[in-house]
């Protein structure tokens, strides 16, 4: 084990160290022109899929960069457009040069226009806007034209300033509604002066924003969006911290931060919630999901900030804060309601993202659940504390009370340490190739378990979604190859089968004056399970499918811009679990019951109902079409409400070492009674724990489980 921790902790040295370079070779006065040949530097020697810089990555290059600047299409004019066209493809040979015309040229058109809005949008709010008028905003961006004149810019922009103002309208009017309703000597206020107040927090809201663009981003903050539209071509995960950003992303792995715990990312010009981290503010409170997409952002009492418009890190800024602040958020849910949620900043608790677990008892059986948040590590000592030996001491706790079986929990773990999910592995299985891995350079090493002991010989499932992902896809994919666990989920996990190394950029050069360069986090290795196929794009498929709300929504690897491609190598020589005499048996008996529950059909249903709201782009503009709209997506989600409301019916304890443990401390004692309680209303961990009613196991005498197998290593 160790010498597998070793080759993937020196691979990234042993990379940079085989780049012939010299300090003096880098020394570019100009900053800007210095990072661009660093980079490209970079990514030629260190990216494991480097592209050639040619027309073609030019073309996209050019159409991400306008996006990520005026994704909504409502500064730049349509001559504005027409003129930037001619970098179209010369781009590539920008860079190459190390010019920097395009983004000159763009950035400088860009202060202008904002300029020019800035004279006009107070105007749009002057005076009341007309609710009964029946129109509607068109949010479908990447289909739209720039504007062709003012008039029509001016026009897409009273629109917008329309609709939220609207979303203000309603919900003001509906706090009047049940203050009235509460108290009979309330006064309510007039429609007017409802209509007053929503104009003047739209206003506000739109001072904040201008003030931030022209007062706070620098050159050097627009340069670092043109260098991630470059960077981007190469794959989703490669990317380019300023300085203040490598800042922000060294926080938030160290595992302690303030703020409200959910990982947001920008996607088709929407800021959506893609992780909630396990024992934060948001995970406690369980108001917000994944998918939800933040629309504007309040501090306690404040009016809220639209930030829609905004660049991802600016409104990460809004949202974050102080422990004991309260944040309000205008999310719209992913079935379509709009929903207004208070949360109170705390301190992100590392401990909530350990392993734990909890008994089971049905039918008279007793089975154990294990949930893990990610495959965490303690980088300055293995042995110290991590996801393998976690997970073999809760293993070591179930087995005290007999269990039958055993169920992995790996939904939304989004990964982490890929040696902790090979230990985690050998766990389960006699010795053996557990995955390849293919460096940058084209080296290719398989991580074995070469431990022949096995911990749980028991049966096994792996419950997984659409968001468990690297690390997760390594269990999973490894244990289902083997045929030592049956898979229960989505159709596929997230498909992120590559992982990334940031490299310093400051390295590259001595003695600069021009401050710090910040860092580039690239894509330097590839997956591959042991059967030859790689785990990107395609993920793992599970043995059971399940339906649940996110299955028809774009959330996985396959829907990022400029994925690497699924591709296959030489399958590694394993031997499969023979200890099942059922196994094939229980995966079709779990497929039957899952097409007969009536719940899984209402879930798939929501589902579908989900993608269809998610992919109508055409918000109404009048008070009455809102408001009808906003009644039938509540009468129609109300048809889901027994989803919400079911029992499984299975009971849960916790092993005595644990209660023992968190006796004395309520905390501890109403975070496990949380727990059980979503458990209780957990299907799908219903249909996991049926599956392992179903397996059978063929009698091994105990003295022969530690067996050499005959893998080939």
């Amino acid at each position: 084990m160790k010498k597998n921790a070793s080759i993937l902790l020196a691979c990234l040295a042993v990379l940079v160290a085989t780049w012939s370079f010299n300090s003096n070779q880098f020394n570019n006065p100009n900053k800007d022109k210095l990072l661009i040949e660093l980079i490209s530097y970079v990514l030629d020697r260190g990216h494991f899929e480097p592209k050639l810089i040619n027309d073609d990555l030019s073309e996209q290059m050019f159409f991400d960069y306008i996006e990520a600047i005026d994704a909504q299409k409502r500064f730049f004019l349509a001559s504005d457009y027409k003129e930037f066209e001619q970098y179209k493809y010369a781009l590539d040979d920008q860079i190459k040069s190390l010019k920097i015309d395009f983004f000159k040229t763009t950035h400088t058109r860009f202060l202008k226009r904002i300029a020019e809005v800035q004279q006009f949008y107070e105007q749009l709010l002057d005076k009341p806007f007309d609710f009964s008028v029946d129109e509607q905003l068109d949010v479908d961006y990447n289909n739209q034209v720039f504007s062709s004149n003012t008039t029509e810019r001016k026009n897409k922009w009273r629109k917008q300033l329309k609709y939220s103002t609207l979303l203000a309208y309603e919900t003001k009017l509906s706090e009047e509604k049940i203050k009235t309703e509460e108290d009979p000597e309330y006064v309510p206020k007039t429609e007017a002066e409802i209509e007053i107040e929503s104009r003047e927090a739209t206003l506000e809201n739109l001072k904040n924003v201008f003030d931030y663009l022209t007062n706070e981003l620098q050159e050097e903050d627009w340069f670092s969006v043109y260098l991630n539209a470059f960077v981007s071509q190469f794959d989703p995960h490669t990317y380019y911290f300023a300085p203040e950003a490598k800042d922000r992303f060294d926080t938030s792995m160290s595992g302690k931060f303030e703020g409200i715990g959910a990982r947001l990312q920008k996607r088709n010009q929407a800021i959506k919630i893609v992780d909630i981290i396990s024992g934060g503010p948001v995970w406690r409170g369980k108001q917000v999901e994944v998918g939800d997409q933040i629309i504007k952002v309040a501090q306690g009492e404040a009016e809220p900030v639209d930030v829609t418009t905004m660049r991802l890190d600016d409104a990460i800024k809004l949202i974050k804060g102080p422990k004991g602040t309260e944040v309000r958020l205008t999310l719209k849910r992913v079935d379509g309601t709009i929903e207004v949620v208070s949360i109170i900043r705390d301190v992100v608790e590392l401990e909530e993202s350990y392993a734990k677990s909890i008994i089971i008892e049905k039918g008279g059986k007793t089975f154990g659940l294990i949930n893990l948040p990610k495959f965490y590590i303690d980088f300055k000592d293995y042995g110290e504390r991590n996801a393998a030996i976690d997970v073999k001491k809760e293993i070591e706790k179930l087995k005290k009370s007999d269990i039958e079986g055993l169920v992995i929990d790996l939904r939304n773990n989004g990964g982490g340490s890929l040696q902790t999910a090979v230990d985690m592995a050998g766990l389960f299985i006699e010795k053996g190739p557990i995955v390849q891995v293919k460096t940058t350079r084209n080296k290719n090493e398989v991580l074995y378990d070469r431990d022949p002991a096995i911990l749980w010989d028991g049966p096994l499932v792996i419950l997984v979604n659409e968001t468990s992902a690297s690390a997760s896809e390594i269990l999973a994919a490894a244990l289902q190859d083997y045929k030592r666990a049956i898979i229960l989920g989505g159709s596929q996990t997230f498909g992120k089968g590559t992982v990334q190394n940031i490299v310093d950029l400051n390295r590259f050069v001595s003695n600069s004056d021009l401050g710090n360069l910040g860092a580039l986090k690239i894509t330097t290795d590839k997956y591959y399970r042991i059967n030859g196929g790689s785990t990107q794009l395609e993920g793992v498929k599970s043995d059971v499918v399940v339906p649940d709300r996110y299955s028809y929504i774009d959330l996985g690897e396959k829907d990022q811009s400029n994925p690497l491609d699924w591709d296959q190598i030489e399958p590694t020589p394993y031997t499969t679990w023979d200890r099942y005499l059922n196994y094939e048996q229980a995966i079709q008996q779990s497929k039957l019951r899952v097409a007969n529950n009536k719940n899984m059909q209402l879930i798939d249903e929501n589902a579908r109902w989900i993608r269809q709201q998610q992919d109508d782009n055409l918000y109404p503009l009048s008070l009455s079409a809102y408001q009808k709209e906003i009644e039938d997506d509540k009468s129609y989600v109300e048809r889901f409400d027994q989803i919400k409301n079911y029992n499984n019916r299975m009971s849960y304890s916790s092993n005595s070492d644990d209660l023992l443990a968190i006796n004395d401390d309520e905390e501890a004692l109403e975070k496990r009674d949380r727990w059980t309680t979503t458990l209780s209303k957990d299907i799908y961990l219903e249909e996991a724990v049926s599956i392992l009613q179903d397996l059978q196991l063929r009698y091994i005498p105990k003295n022969s489980l530690a067996t050499s197998n005959s893998d080939t290593e």
